[in-house]
C-alpha cells in the first residue's frame, strides 16, 4: 500500500471543513463565545489595576464595593461564555461526527473486495471508531480553544505593554524559546502519534482475530503462543505511548518554567521600577494578574499541540480510506436489461491480481464459457484451478483484467452495480451470517419486500424449504431468533443452509454457487439437491463442484484446468471424451468417499 502525499497541518484538518459547512454557525457562535470569555478574563486585571490605585488608594469604601461587584460580575460573565460554547459546539460537532461515520461506512461498503483484502478489519476498525472520534472532540473543544488561546496571548501580550514597557519585553522575549520548542515537539511528536495509531488498528486487528479464532486457539493449545504475540504487540505499543508522555512531558516543562522565569524576572524589574517611580502598586498588581491570567493559555499549548497532531494523523488515516481508488463503480451511462433471460457468458475473460507479479501467467486465461437461459452447468477443477475467482466475476466482486462477463448480452460493467446483483446472486462455501434474526439474514437481497408482511412470510417458507433448513422452527423464537456474531451459534450445515436459503429467497435470474452443499451431510444434501432442481429448472446457474453428487444437478459440465476451459459437455460426454474430467471426478469421488466414511464413524 503507497502511502499518500503528506499535507500540511492545516490543509490536512481543512478537509473535515467539508463536513462541518452545515454546523459553521454554531461552531462560529462558539468561537465568539469563547474569544468573549478570555476577553473578559483579561478584562479583571484591569478592573484590579483601578481599584488598588484608586478607591483602595482613597479608601472609598462605595467605590471599593463597587469595583468587587465588578470582578463579580466579569467573573459570572465569563462563566456564561464557557456555557454558551459548550451548548454552542457540543451537538453540533456530534452531528459532524455521525456524518463522517455515515460517510466512512458507505465508503467501506462501496469499496471492491480487492481493498478489503489488503486492509486489516482492526485498522479500519480503528480508524471508524477513534479516529472519528478523536476529530468530533478537536472540533468541539481542540479547535476553539487554540485559536482563542492563541489570541488571548496575542492580545495579553499587547496589553502587557499598556503598563511597561520594560515588562511586556521581558516577558515576550523570555517566552520566545516556547515557540521553538513547539515546533520541535510537533515534529517529533507526529512521527510518534502516527505509529501509535497504526499500532492500535494492528492490536484490534490481534484481537478480533483471536475471537474469532478462539476454537482453533483452544484445539490446538496455542493460547499461550496468541498471548506471546499479543504481549508483544501490547509493549510495542506501551513503549510508542510513553515515547509520547516523554515528548508531552517534556514541551509542558517547558511551558512551566519558562513561564516562572518571565514572571521572576518581571517581578524583579517591575519591584525596580516602583521605587523609582516609574510604575504604581496598583499598575505592578495589575500587570502580574495579566501574566497570571495569560499562564493557562501559555500551559494549554503543550496539551493543544499534542490534541492538533493527534487529531492531524487521525485526519490523515480518515482519508486514507475515502481517497483508496474503487475502480467498480456504475458506467456513466448505464444500460439496462428490459426483460432479463439468464444468458450469462464469459468472452475471453482474463484476471490477474493486483498483488500478482508481472511475470505471473494470469490466473483465469482466457475463459469462453456461455450457459443459456435457465441451463445449471456444473463447473469443476482441481484445487487452484481458478473455480471460485471465476464466481466472482459476474457480480464484479472483482473485475475482468481483459476480455467480458456478459449477462443477456450486456457486458456487466455497462449494468448499475443494484441492477446487476438483483439478476444475480451468490452463495459461498464459507457462510457467513450476520448478527440478525433468521428472517433477517435470509430476506437480505429482498430490499423490495416489508420483512413482517405476508408475501415475505411466503418467500421465507419457501426458501428455507428448498434449503431444508426448517431446524430454524426449533430456536427459541423461530425465525425471529438472533443467530449472533457471524451465526457461530449454528453448526456449519446450518449456516450453509440459510446462507442457500438467502441466494433462493433473493429469486435472481442467474445464481451461482460456490459448493454451497459442502458441509452438508448425505441424507440432508439429498434433500436439497431434489428441491433445488426445481428452483434450478427456471434460473440460470453457475454451480461450483466438489462432489459428484453435485455435478449430477447440471445440463452440463464446464472442466476448469489451469485457468482454462479445457472441455464442456454432459458428465457422460466428458467421461468419455476427457481424460481430466475422469481424472477429476475420480478424486471427487475418493474425496466423497473419505467424507461419506467420517460421518459413519461420527
Amino acid at each position: 500500500m503507497t502511502p499518500p502525499e503528506r499535507l500540511s497541518t492545516l490543509r490536512a484538518l481543512a478537509r473535515i471543513l467539508a463536513f462541518a459547512k452545515p454546523v459553521m454557525g454554531r461552531l462560529f457562535a462558539g468561537l465568539l463565545s469563547a474569544l468573549g470569555a478570555a476577553v473578559v478574563s483579561l478584562m479583571i486585571p484591569l478592573v484590579l489595576q483601578a481599584t488598588v490605585d484608586g478607591p483602595i488608594a482613597s479608601g472609598d469604601l462605595t467605590v471599593i464595593v463597587w469595583a468587587s461587584i465588578g470582578v463579580l460580575v466579569l467573573g459570572s460573565l465569563e462563566a456564561l461564555f464557557v456555557y454558551l460554547r459548550r451548548a454552542f459546539v457540543l451537538s453540533p460537532a456530534t452531528g459532524v461526527e455521525y456524518e463522517i461515520r455515515q460517510q466512512f461506512y458507505r465508503r467501506l461498503q462501496r469499496l471492491p473486495v480487492a481493498f478489503h483484502d489488503r486492509w486489516q478489519s482492526g485498522q479500519l476498525l480503528s480508524r471508524m471508531m477513534q479516529d472519528i472520534n478523536l476529530v468530533r472532540r478537536w472540533l468541539a473543544f481542540g479547535s476553539i480553544l487554540l485559536v482563542v488561546n492563541v489570541l488571548t496571548i496575542i492580545i495579553g501580550a499587547v496589553l502587557l505593554f499598556r503598563w511597561h514597557w520594560a515588562l511586556g519585553a521581558t516577558f515576550l522575549v523570555v517566552s520566545i524559546p516556547l515557540w521553538f520548542f513547539g515546533y520541535r515537539f510537533e515534529r517529533h511528536y507526529n512521527v510518534l502519534a502516527r505509529q501509535s495509531q497504526d499500532q492500535a488498528g494492528d492490536l484490534a486487528t490481534s484481537v478480533e482475530e483471536s475471537v474469532h479464532g478462539i476454537r482453533v486457539l483452544k484445539a490446538f493449545g496455542r493460547g499461550k503462543h496468541a498471548l506471546q504475540k499479543f504481549t508483544r504487540q501490547v509493549e510495542t505499543l506501551r513503549q510508542t505511548e510513553l515515547g509520547k508522555a516523554k515528548e508531552v512531558g517534556l514541551l509542558w516543562f517547558w511551558l512551566e518554567v519558562v513561564p516562572m522565569i518571565a514572571f521572576a524576572l518581571c517581578l524583579l524589574i517591575g519591584i525596580w521600577l516602583t521605587t523609582q517611580g516609574q510604575l504604581t502598586v496598583g499598575e505592578m498588581l495589575g500587570f502580574f494578574a495579566m501574566a497570571t491570567a495569560l499562564r493557562w493559555p501559555l500551559e494549554s499549548l503543550g496539551f493543544l499541540f499534542s490534541f492538533l497532531v493527534d487529531t492531524r494523523t487521525a485526519t490523515d488515516r480518515i482519508y486514507e480510506v475515502m481517497d483508496e481508488e474503487n475502480a467498480i463503480v456504475d458506467a456513466p451511462d448505464p444500460k439496462t436489461i428490459a426483460e432479463p433471460r439468464g444468458e450469462l457468458a464469459f468472452r475471453g475473460v482474463h484476471f490477474r491480481y493486483q498483488d500478482a507479479a508481472a511475470t505471473e501467467r494470469d490466473l483465469l486465461d482466457g475463459i469462453d464459457l456461455v450457459l443459456e437461459p435457465g441451463e445449471t452447468m456444473a463447473l469443476v477443477g482441481l484445487t487452484g484451478s481458478g473455480k471460485t475467482t471465476l464466481t466472482t466475476l459476474p457480480t464484479r466482486l472483482y473485475d475482468v483484467t481483459e476480455g467480458a462477463v456478459e449477462l443477456d448480452g450486456v457486458d456487466v460493467r455497462d449494468l448499475t452495480l443494484d441492477d446487476l446483483r438483483r439478476n444475480i446472486a451468490m452463495a459461498f462455501e464459507d457462510a457467513t451470517l450476520f448478527s440478525a434474526t433468521v428472517r433477517e439474514n435470509v430476506l437480505l437481497g429482498r430490499d423490495d419486500l416489508d420483512l413482517r408482511s405476508p408475501e415475505a412470510d411466503a418467500v421465507l417458507a419457501e426458501a428455507l424449504q428448498i434449503a431444508q433448513a426448517q431446524f430454524v422452527h426449533d430456536l427459541p423464537n423461530g425465525v425471529d431468533t438472533t443467530v449472533g456474531e457471524e451465526g457461530l451459534s449454528l453448526s456449519g450445515g446450518q449456516r450453509q443452509r440459510l446462507a442457500l436459503a438467502r441466494a433462493v429467497a433473493a429469486r435472481p435470474t442467474v445464481l451461482v454457487l460456490d459448493d454451497p452443499l459442502s458441509a452438508l451431510d448425505v441424507d440432508t444434501e439429498a434433500l436439497v439437491e431434489a428441491a433445488l432442481r426445481r428452483v434450478l429448472a427456471t434460473t440460470t446457474a453457475l454451480i461450483v463442484a466438489h462432489r459428484p453428487s453435485t455435478v449430477a444437478l447440471a445440463d452440463r459440465v464446464a472442466v476448469l484446468e489451469s485457468g482454462r476451459i479445457t472441455a464442456v459437455g454432459t458428465h457422460v460426454e466428458l467421461l468419455r471424451t476427457s481424460e481430466h474430467y475422469r481424472h477429476v471426478i475420480s478424486s471427487l469421488e475418493a474425496e466423497d468417499t473419505r467424507h461419506r466414511e467420517m460421518e459413519v464413524n461420527l
